[in-house]
């Protein structure tokens, strides 16, 4: 039977399309059909590192993981990783291809089309169905030329289309038939149905809405989901998502975490918030950081200018305040960075070429030069000898007295990290390092806390399981297989 392809577009961003995604993808999987994930372009700071050695968005990702595969840099072969408010490192196909400002792309991404359906073939040459999600809204008219991401993909692959409308935000039936208004008429016929999600409340006060989507659009109506709270278990893609809130009480150790805008790869904090031990607390900008046990500096995409903010914020101040008081602090990939005495980019890779001073609380020194490093790592926490596993994803290297003499990982004969003489600051390249329980366990025993010892990838993996088994309640899914049409080599 020819591989088929059936693409999930949004009313706008963050309508639910990657969990809804992610969701199908476990669904489909338990039913015996070999499924694939694609996403043409993506625009985040939050990747992962794939079996290929590049990277993808981490919303590809846990969609993979739904369909127990490995990661392909051909699940999502364009990605966008902002650096500011203007511009972005480009990655096609896994690898870094450079900068582009946003006014830039928009010519320049009609280039790429080839190898975004080159790396959708190879996908559906390995699959029954591939699960293709669009990019923000697909009404976005304005940006319908030379578009990858959305009804441009859509022609150029021959596949249909439906569409998701998330009415928590309200709107929806505006927002779902107004899509149809605006979009040209060729890309409105590649619509086939819709999908009403995240409903609170009792969804048949809803029933009358479907049906005058339904009449108005003449799509067919695919379902209604109901909101699941336990979709919070699963990693946010946005950082939007973090505003919201990530802690789980108010007891034991407390953890604060200031939200500096190029944060990236911040699902790294997912496995503390779900510690029932953990106090974590998102601080936004006008804020000042609480008084707590432990302060993170998580991954930034752009550390000098993150830096540079975290300073006009006064969090500065704050954070050695708290080290004065006894605090800790673990910065992690950029957040290491930051901790040192001094930050280089002699190639301008960040901006312009510079070097500023950090915040002086390791003895090491970070010079943004070289290849990006992507791969995944195991080794031992240094000193307790706990066994971890996590993956690198950085440009520059971090140098010093604390990183030669304390280490904070043994990666098998190379050494990653700082420790500072007093024990209380640790910073790592390492990724993903929190979510083995063991290690997690150890550094929340240096702040006097203990784990709950839950497997962070198993709470993961039920919460797809549970998510898949709402959607099979909640969506026709044997529609959803009848609109998917063969993938051609058009």
């Amino acid at each position: 039977m020819a591989p088929r392809a059936l693409m999930f577009q949004g009313t706008g961003s963050s309508v639910g399309k990657s969990v809804l995604v992610a969701g199908l993808c476990r669904a489909l999987t338990r039913r015996g059909l070999r499924v694939r994930p694609f996403k043409p372009q993506n625009m985040s700071n939050n990747a992962a590192v794939t079996a290929d050695g590049g990277e993808i968005g981490r919303a590809q990702a846990l969609q993979a993981r739904a369909c127990g595969v490995a990661l392909s840099v051909d699940m999502n072969p364009v990605l966008l990783k902002p650096q500011g408010t203007t511009g972005s490192q480009l990655v096609v196909r896994g690898r870094m291809r450079g900068q582009v400002r946003a006014k830039d792309f928009q010519s320049f991404k009609r280039g790429l089309m080839p190898e975004v359906l080159d790396s959708f073939r190879t996908l559906a040459g390995q699959a029954d169905i591939v699960l293709v999600e669009g990019a923000g809204s697909a009404s976005e008219v304005n940006l319908r030329a030379d578009d990858i991401a959305n009804m441009g993909f859509a022609q150029a692959a021959d596949i249909n289309v439906v569409l998701v409308g998330d009415i928590d935000r309200g709107g929806v039936i505006a927002s779902l038939v107004g899509t149809q208004a605006v979009v040209a008429a060729d890309d409105a016929r590649r619509i086939k149905g819709f999908i009403v999600n995240r409903m609170r409340g009792d969804p048949s006060l809803f029933d009358a809405g479907m049906a005058a989507i339904a009449d108005m659009t003449g799509w067919q109506a695919v379902g209604l989901v109901p909101f699941l709270d336990r979709v919070r278990d699963l990693p946010a893609e946005d950082a939007a998502d973090l505003h919201a809130g990530r802690g789980s009480g108010t007891q034991g150790v407390r953890i604060v975490v200031p939200c500096l805008p190029m944060i990236a790869n911040f699902d790294d904090l997912d496995p503390l918030a779900a510690e029932d031990g953990v106090s974590l607390a998102m601080v936004q900008r006008g804020q000042v950081l609480p008084p707590c046990d432990l302060v993170i500096l998580p991954g930034a995409k752009a550390t000098i200018a993150d830096l540079a903010v975290l300073r006009d914020e006064g969090w500065d101040i704050d954070i050695h305040a708290h080290v004065r008081r006894g605090g800790h602090v673990m910065g992690i990939c950029g957040g290491y960075q930051m901790l040192g005495r001094s930050i280089a980019d002699p190639l301008g890779i960040e901006g312009r070429p510079c070097t500023v001073d950090g915040l002086g609380l390791l003895d090491v020194i970070t010079v943004m030069e070289g290849s990006k490093r992507l791969e995944d790592v195991t080794g031992r926490l240094l000193p307790e000898g706990t066994a971890m596993r996590g993956y690198e994803m950085h440009i520059g290297r971090t140098t010093g007295p604390d990183h030669d003499v304390r280490p904070l990982i043994d990666l098998g004969g190379r050494y990653d990290g700082a420790v500072s003489p007093s024990g209380r600051i640790w910073g790592t390249y390492v990724h993903g390092l929190l979510a083995g329980g063991g290690t997690r366990a150890a550094l929340l025993a240096r702040l006097g806390g203990h784990s709950d010892g839950h497997d962070h990838d198993a709470t993961v993996d039920a919460a797809l399981d549970m998510l898949a088994d709402h959607l099979e309640t909640h969506l026709d899914i044997d529609s959803l297989l009848a609109l998917a049409r063969p993938v051609g080599n058009k």
